[in-house]
């Protein structure tokens, strides 16, 4: 115990007697001056030579960016069948749509259409002009009255569309214009459902106003000569206000039509929609259903029947009838225009029905015979157009006769008949 006692003694001395001479040394080393180095920034670039890699990326990104687009120029042009335009591209993209119409010859740019009812007689039509001058066309059509026969020789066209639906429930689409032209237009179909017929022609040209006035599409109304119900003027004018039954037989179309033109004129002057408002006359042609209560079609489907011709009441009121490609040439007229309307489109030439079965008869069967049955309510005594307002603004009128537009027609109802005729006998 007592060795380790002295033991610990010792070092303690010894560890205090260092701890003095340190204290006490004269001597003390210089402190280390560092030298100054490189912001660090710049020393992080120059080490392993990253400033190399910067300045050959940069050099390649510039490279690539000065020749992309002359690489775009020489990709594979677009293809002739790009179903949008493209303002519907930008459209879709988020742009605001732009309101008013781009117009025609702009940088030749073929436009984006919907034909409404555009299977029937006049829209079927309608829709083969729109398609051979190269616009790219979709139909609606619910099928009431049009047939998809009317269209199929279309199917197989890649800027062609046929969409089935009902115009009184609201459809969203990117057009350029619409042919608005859905409602059944023919005595037999539009009393077969009086309540559907006004509604189509409200509800439905409500849907499509408001369609055009979200697009800033142009709007085209296929109103009818029945705003004019049983004129009291002849012929008559577009200043004409008319004499209609508001609670008729007849009312639902007439009355649905003088609604649609009010409709459109509103949404023109209240909400700058772009409108055109065209009333058709008495219109025939191919395509024409055989059974539809029109005087022409009645006439022609008994003269191959072998059945009498019906005429109703004494057979003294007046028509005038119009070749189906002279109407179309005309709602394209107007849709074109920079004029509103309402415009007359209609042949002058006028007809008894008398003369009109004469016509029929000397066209198809010579030995057809008349018989006479009670008019029907409402209906016109006196009807044909002023269509000095066509001719002055849109450079309009109609160029086909009766005699020569009649044949055409004839033909294509034979070989209706014939095929139904031969689909009755396979039964």
């Amino acid at each position: 115990m007592k060795q380790l006692h002295k033991q610990t003694s010792l070092n303690h001395r010894r560890e205090e007697e260092m701890l003095g001479s340190s204290e006490s040394s004269p001597y003390s080393p210089k402190s280390i001056k560092h030298t100054r180095s490189l912001p660090r920034s710049i020393n992080y670039l120059l080490r392993e030579q990253r400033l190399l890699f910067i300045l050959v990326g940069i050099l390649i990104g510039s490279t690539f960016f000065i020749i992309q687009p002359t690489l775009s120029r020489m990709g594979p042009p677009e293809p002739a069948h790009t179903f949008l335009p493209r303002t519907g591209l930008a459209r879709f993209s988020g742009t605001r749509p732009r309101t008013g119409r781009v117009p025609v010859g702009i940088g030749g740019r073929r436009q984006r259409i919907v034909v409404t009812g555009g299977a029937g007689f006049v829209g079927s039509h309608l829709v083969d002009k729109l398609i051979a001058r190269g616009d790219d066309v979709i139909v609606i059509d619910n099928f009431f009255t049009g047939r998809k026969e009317n269209l199929v020789h279309l199917f197989g066209n890649p800027r062609f569309e046929l969409i089935r639906h009902d115009v009184v429930e609201p459809i969203l689409l990117e057009v350029d214009q619409i042919y608005h032209l859905a409602c059944p237009a023919s005595p037999v179909h539009y009393k077969y459902n009086p309540v559907k017929t006004i509604k189509t022609n409200v509800m439905g040209t409500l849907n499509m106003l408001g369609l055009a006035k979200r697009i800033g599409a142009r709007f085209l109304l296929t109103s009818t000569s029945e705003v004019y119900g049983d004129p009291l003027e002849h012929p008559q004018k577009e200043t004409y206000w008319g004499n209609v039954n508001p609670i008729g037989e007849r009312s639902c179309y007439d009355e649905g039509k003088r609604t649609a033109e009010t409709l459109a004129m509103d949404y023109h002057r209240g909400a700058g929609v772009e409108v055109r408002i065209a009333r058709i006359f008495n219109t025939y042609g191919p395509r024409m259903c055989l059974d539809d209560g029109r005087v022409v079609s009645n006439f022609v489907a008994q003269a191959i029947r072998k059945q009498p011709l019906t005429v109703y009441g004494d057979g003294k009121q007046t028509r005038s009838f119009q070749y189906v490609s002279d109407l179309v040439n005309g709602l394209v007229a107007l849709m074109e225009s920079e004029h509103v309307g309402p415009f007359n489109l209609g042949n002058p030439g006028e007809f008894t029905m008398l003369e009109l079965a004469q016509v029929v008869k000397e066209t198809i069967d010579s030995s057809a015979t008349i018989e006479y049955k009670p008019n029907t309510a409402d209906d016109p005594h006196m009807r044909k157009p002023d269509i000095s307002k066509a001719k002055e603004l849109l450079n309009w009128e109609p160029k086909i006769p009766l005699r020569e537009g009649l044949p055409l027609m004839v033909n294509d109802f034979r070989n209706r008949i014939l095929n139904e005729n031969e689909g009755k006998g396979m039964k």
